[in-house]
C-alpha cells in the first residue's frame, strides 16, 4: 500500500517507561516500613504511574481526560447490533454532549474532563459543535464484509488525526487518558481485527456486544467470517488492514495510542474496540503496551484474546459492554488512589543516579516532516 506514513518510525520513537523511577517507587514503599504487597494492586499501579511519569515520588493524577472517538460502521446495516443503525451513533454522541450519558455523569463524579472526537459519524456535521467535528474524515464507513471501510487516503488521514489528538492532549497538560468509543456495529469490526491478528475463526471472537440474541449472533458471526477473508491478505500492512476491515475510528485510535506512547502519555483502555486498536498498535511498536492499562474486562471474547496477546490484566471485571469509556472511567478512582496513597510515603525524594537531558518529544507534525 502506497502511504506517506512510515510506521517503522514508531518502533524507534516509542521507549519503555522509566524503570529507575519504578524501582525507586518500590524502594520508597519498603523504606517507609510498609509491608510489601500491603496495598495490593495500588502498589503496582503506583509503581506504573512513577515509571510513566519518569519520577518518584509519584505525582497524583490531577488532569485526567475521558476521550471518546465516534464513528458509524457499514456493517451495522446488517443488523448485528440491538442499537439502531440509522442515527444510533449520533444519538449516543448527543447524550454524551448533553451530560445524560452514564460516562458523562461518571466523568463529572470523578473529576475528569470529557472530549468527543467525531471522525466518521453518519450525521450532518452541523449537528455537533465545531470542536467535536474538527477531525472528521467522512460520514460512516464501508461494509467490511464486502468492501473496504476506507480508501487508503482516508485511512492515512484518520491515523494522522489520532496522532494530532494525542499531541493536543499532551500539550494541554492531560496526565491520563481514559479511552473509549461511540459507534453502532463497532464490536463486529473489533472482532474482525482481533480474529485476524490472533489467527482465530469467527466463532472464537464473536461476542454478544449490545446484548444480541442467538439469531443476531449468527448473523454477526457470519459477517465476521466474511470480513476475516478480506482481512487476512493484508495482515502484513497495518494501515491496509485498518482501511480494509477497520474504520476511521479504529485508524484514529491506533494513531492516537502510538503517538500518546511517543509523548509518554499514559492511557487506560476501555472495551473491545480500544483493545483491538491496541493490538494493531503493538504490531507497529512492540513497546507501546507498557504505556497502557486495561480498565476492565467486558466479557467479550475478542477483548480477552487481545489482552492475552498484549499481556495486560484488566483492573476490574465489571462486564460492562456499553463502551463509551465507562469501564475505563471506573478504573480512574483506583489510579487516583494509587497516586494519592504512594505520593508522600518515602522519607526522601528520588534522585536519578545519572541525570540526563530529556530529548524533545516529536509531535505529529515533526514526524510527518521526516517522511
Amino acid at each position: 500500500m502506497d502511504t506517506t506514513v512510515d510506521l517503522d518510525t514508531f518502533s524507534s520513537l516509542v521507549e519503555r517507561p522509566d524503570d529507575s523511577a519504578r524501582r525507586a517507587a518500590e524502594e520508597r514503599w519498603q523504606e517507609a516500613g510498609r509491608p510489601r504487597g500491603g496495598l495490593g494492586k495500588l502498589e503496582e499501579l503506583g509503581s506504573w504511574l512513577s515509571s510513566v511519569q519518569g519520577r518518584s515520588p509519584v505525582r497524583p493524577v490531577s488532569a485526567p481526560k475521558v476521550l471518546l472517538f465516534a464513528a458509524d460502521h457499514g456493517v451495522a446495516a446488517l443488523g448485528v447490533s440491538r442499537l439502531p443503525a440509522d442515527g444510533g451513533t449520533a444519538a449516543r454522541v448527543r447524550a454524551v454532549l448533553d451530560g445524560s450519558a452514564p460516562v458523562a455523569r461518571l466523568a463529572a463524579r470523578y473529576g475528569a474532563e470529557l472530549r468527543v472526537v467525531d471522525v466518521a459519524v453518519d450525521a450532518d456535521p452541523a449537528d455537533f459543535p465545531d470542536e467535536v467535528v474538527a477531525h472528521r474524515i467522512r460520514r460512516g464507513s464501508g461494509r467490511i464484509d464486502v468492501e473496504d471501510a476506507l480508501t487508503p487516503e482516508e485511512t492515512v488521514r484518520a491515523f494522522r488525526a489520532g496522532m494530532a489528538v494525542a499531541d493536543e492532549e499532551a500539550d494541554s497538560g492531560t496526565d491520563l487518558v481514559l479511552l473509549g468509543d461511540l459507534g453502532v456495529g463497532s464490536t463486529t469490526v473489533a472482532a474482525v481485527l482481533v480474529g485476524a491478528l490472533c489467527g482465530t475463526d469467527a466463532a472464537a471472537v464473536c461476542g454478544r456486544g449490545s446484548g444480541i440474541d442467538d439469531r443476531v449472533w449468527m448473523v454477526k458471526c457470519a459477517t465476521i467470517r466474511d470480513s476475516l477473508r478480506r482481512a487476512r491478505p493484508v495482515l502484513g500492512d497495518q494501515l491496509a488492514l485498518l482501511g480494509a476491515t477497520g474504520g476511521a475510528d479504529f485508524a484514529a485510535i491506533t494513531g492516537f495510542l502510538l503517538q500518546a506512547a511517543v509523548r509518554r502519555l499514559p492511557v487506560v483502555l476501555d472495551g473491545v474496540v480500544s483493545s483491538a486498536c491496541a493490538l494493531v498498535a503493538q504490531r507497529i511498536a512492540f513497546r507501546s503496551p507498557e504505556w497502557w492499562r486495561a480498565g476492565q474486562s467486558s466479557g467479550e471474547p475478542a477483548q480477552a484474546k487481545a489482552y492475552d496477546r498484549l499481556t495486560l490484566t484488566p483492573l476490574q471485571d465489571q462486564g460492562i459492554t456499553v463502551g463509551e469509556g465507562v469501564g475505563a472511567v471506573l478504573a480512574l478512582p483506583l489510579l487516583q488512589a494509587a497516586g494519592d496513597a504512594l505520593a508522600d510515603e518515602a522519607p526522601r525524594p528520588f534522585v536519578p543516579s545519572a541525570p540526563k537531558e530529556q530529548p524533545k518529544l516529536p509531535s505529529a507534525a515533526d514526524l510527518l516532516r521526516r517522511l
